[in-house]
Order: C-alpha cells, then sequence, then structure tokens
C-alpha cells in the first residue's frame, strides 16, 4: 500500500529524498509537460499517516523544473533545475524567494547532483551540451566541461572519488571526466548504446561500476575498468526507461523508473525484476531510495502523483 500525494496541474519530473530528515521529501514538477508555463517545487512529510502524504512547503517558479538536488553540508538547502535554463537555491526553512539564482545555461537544466566527498560543490547539465561545476558561494560557475554533441541528460558524481564525474545524453555516449584534467574534456568515453542514453546512477558499493538507461529499451552496466566498459545488460524491453538509480542498502539492487508507467527494482546478479509498482497511470520520470529506511522508495510521474512504498528485501 503506498502513500501518495497529488501535485495538481504539474506534471512530477524527479523525486528526492532529503540526506539529512528521515522524513523529508522533495518533488520537482512542470505545468503543461514542462513545455510552457509554471514549474513548482513541493516539500513533502513522509510521516503523514495512511490519509496520504503531508505537503510541508511550495515554492513556484516561472518555469518548469525538471530536477532537484539536495545540499550534502547544508540540511535545509537545496537546488532545482529550471526549463530556462536557470538554477535555483532554496532553503526549507524560509517560505519566500530562493537564496541565489545562477543563469549560465543557454538552454534547460536536464540535471543536478551535490558532489557525495567534496559537500561543498555541485553538478550541472542541460540541453545546451554543457556540464557545469558550482560552488553555492560563488556567482558563477566554477568550471564548463564540453564534450557531448546535444544534449546531457544525467551528469553523476562518483561516490567515492571527489573528482570524478560521468555523464550520458543525446549523442549515445557515456563519459568519464576528472575536474583536475586541465582541458575540461572527457579522460574516457563508452559507446555501446544505440540511441540516446536518458540516465546514469553509480553502485555506492562497487565504485568503479554504474549503470545507464537509454531510448534503445535497454540497461546496461558498466566497469570504468573494463577497456569495453559495458558489462552486462539487460533488455531490450517494451519501452524506455528514464530513470535509473542503485539501492543505497545493498549493491545488489536498481531501481528504475519508465515510460512503461511503472517502477521496478532488479537484483542486477541475476536480471530479475524483484518488485515492480504499478500504481501510476502515465509515464513515471522520477524514483529514489530513502537513505534513512531500508527499501523504502518514492516515485513521480506524469499523472501528477508522487508515491511512497516499501520494497520487501531490497536491502539484502
Amino acid at each position: 500500500m503506498s502513500m501518495r500525494y497529488r501535485t495538481a496541474g504539474f506534471k512530477g519530473y524527479a523525486v528526492k529524498f532529503s540526506p539529512f530528515h528521515d522524513a523529508v521529501l522533495a518533488a520537482a514538477t512542470s505545468a503543461n509537460y514542462g513545455l510552457v508555463g509554471n514549474g513548482r517545487l513541493c516539500i513533502l512529510n513522509t510521516r503523514a499517516g495512511p490519509g496520504g502524504l503531508l505537503p510541508q512547503q511550495q515554492y513556484d517558479t516561472q518555469d518548469g523544473l525538471f530536477d532537484v538536488s539536495w545540499s550534502e553540508s547544508h540540511e535545509n538547502q537545496l537546488v532545482t533545475a529550471s526549463g530556462d535554463g536557470s538554477i535555483r537555491l532554496w532553503d526549507i526553512t524560509l517560505n519566500t524567494l530562493p537564496v541565489a539564482k545562477w543563469q549560465e545555461h543557454k538552454r534547460e537544466v536536464m540535471s543536478l547532483e551535490w558532489n557525495y566527498v567534496s559537500k561543498s560543490t555541485f553538478l550541472s547539465s542541460s540541453w545546451d551540451g554543457s556540464v557545469k561545476l558550482w560552488n553555492p558561494a560563488s556567482p558563477y560557475s566554477l568550471r564548463t566541461f564540453e564534450g557531448h554533441t546535444g544534449c546531457v541528460y544525467t551528469s553523476a558524481w562518483s561516490p567515492r572519488q571527489a573528482d570524478q564525474f560521468a555523464t550520458c545524453g543525446e549523442d549515445k555516449t557515456v563519459k568519464l571526466w576528472s575536474i583536475n584534467d586541465p582541458h575540461s574534456r572527457p579522460v574516457a568515453s563508452f559507446g555501446g548504446h544505440t540511441d540516446q542514453v536518458l540516465s546514469l546512477d553509480w553502485n555506492k558499493y562497487s565504485p568503479t561500476m554504474f549503470a545507464t538507461s537509454s531510448v534503445d529499451r535497454t540497461i546496461k552496466i558498466w566497469d570504468v575498468r573494463n577497456p569495453r566498459g559495458q558489462v552486462s545488460m539487460f533488455g531490450p524491453f517494451e519501452f524506455s526507461v528514464r530513470r535509473v538509480k542503485f539501492s543505497p542498502f545493498s549493491p545488489n539492487y536498481l531501481a528504475t523508473a519508465g515510460y512503461d508507467m511503472s517502477a521496478s527494482v532488479w537484483d542486477v546478479r541475476t536480471g530479475a525484476v524483484t518488485f515492480v509498482h504499478d500504481a501510476h497511470s502515465e509515464f513515471v520520470f522520477g524514483v529514489d531510495w530513502s537513505l534513512f529506511h531500508p527499501g523504502q522508495m518514492a516515485t513521480c510521474s506524469w499523472d501528477e502523483q508522487v508515491h511512497l512504498f516499501n520494497v520487501p528485501g531490497a536491502h539484502s
């Protein structure tokens, strides 16, 4: 049985659990499929009981929101990615405007991720083909990384290496980067997908491995030590997978969300699906695992709902 919150009039694009508060969840949403109109950042309390998730805070923006990432150093702050190319920093203890705003990307910002090791910086990636490194204390980005041709859908930090991150995008490639590289160019590039690569996430327990999903309707597991990169593949499926997310409690479980209107949990050792959440009625764009409650997950969808539910056995 899942708890639900209706983001009336706003399509869900990303959902993230707080790394500090065990009962706080953020959802990035957009009106009109993100094409035109407002966005809304919803802060939800997950202890609302059987009646549903309780809205704790809400912020409206002039353009759609496509991603959100909690600060790893400030318990009440998070950043949002906007369709107008801007990034905003919010403080959930405040009821008013964002505490900071940056406007350097030339097109929609598609992903944001705070550095897990060097907790003062975060990454953004955009439809303009660039990835940028930020520090909230700076009015401008610290570095710009360009190596993809077309949209960069996801940029994701290594969970162990403060200077290493990976990206994936419209050009069908996965790229590995180091912020120490003086030329701001990728240090490695992996091919293998036959269409746009939509999502990427690192395994928290095997720090050289990450997973990707693609419009080619496959999920791939990669090892950066392998010259060929790819070590296994799941699919092809009937529909594309929009988001992949490794469990924070186990190296063996990968959550996916996609265009089949469901979220699934996979055992990467066998390629078997161990759990399916199929209560949404539209595309599922966001999925995340709680960092405090093993097996607890959240999803958001174009059906204008956020769901919270538990996955049995997904932490062993």
